[in-house]
């Protein structure tokens, strides 16, 4: 039998529409598959945006493309937001148990590397608002846009405050930062411990 080859088609991932489809959420959220969707989130937040008439939203106007340009960089900084929280809480520890003194090192490490991602989810919450007030501008109070309104109530909640990453992310490092001083005075409890003994 002969069998006949197709060719495979393929496009080029280039603007920001494109790799925004590639980011998807598990049942489970390992950290390889936050560190994807972060690749591909922040591919999206480089990349160009497509022609209006592909846009994920119905474009009609130049206002109106406008006002999507930014609830989408808006709602891409916040979803690397989540992610980076996810990839965090992977690293996070929420108690320094003494039984954890053996480890304290690799704990601390662990800390630390939970620190730097939400540091960095910080720095896209700050994005995200920044974007959310180009959004909610006067301006484009009454322009509504179809297929993407969850964004723009994503930018309502941040703009009355209901939807506030920031104290989270805040919350979380003062934990973490907790945590991290008990870790470091597991060395006296430790030596004391043995000395005891």
């Amino acid at each position: 039998m002969l069998a006949v080859s197709l060719p495979a088609n393929g496009y080029f991932v280039t603007y920001k529409e494109q790799y925004y489809r590639l980011f998807h959420l598990h049942l489970i959220q390992y950290p390889d598959d936050s560190m994807e969707n972060i690749y591909w989130l922040e591919k999206a937040l480089k990349a160009d945006f497509a022609n209006p008439l592909y846009a994920l939203a119905l474009i009609e106007d130049e206002i109106q493309w406008e006002k999507y340009r930014y609830l989408f960089t808006m709602h891409i900084n916040l979803k690397l937001v989540e992610q980076y929280m996810f990839l965090g809480n992977k690293w996070n520890k929420r108690n320094a148990y003494f039984y954890n003194a053996p480890w304290k090192n690799q704990n601390l490490e662990s800390l630390e590397t939970a620190e730097t991602c939400f540091r960095t989810a910080l720095y896209y919450w700050d994005e995200a608002v920044a974007w959310s007030k180009k959004a909610n501008d006067r301006r484009f109070r009454w322009i509504p846009l179809q297929k993407v309104q969850f964004w723009e109530d994503e930018a309502f909640r941040i703009e009355n405050g209901k939807l506030n990453y920031g104290r989270t992310i805040k919350r979380e490092l003062d934990m973490l930062q907790k945590v991290r001083e008990k870790f470091e005075q597991m060395d006296n409890y430790y030596r004391i411990e043995n000395s005891i003994n």
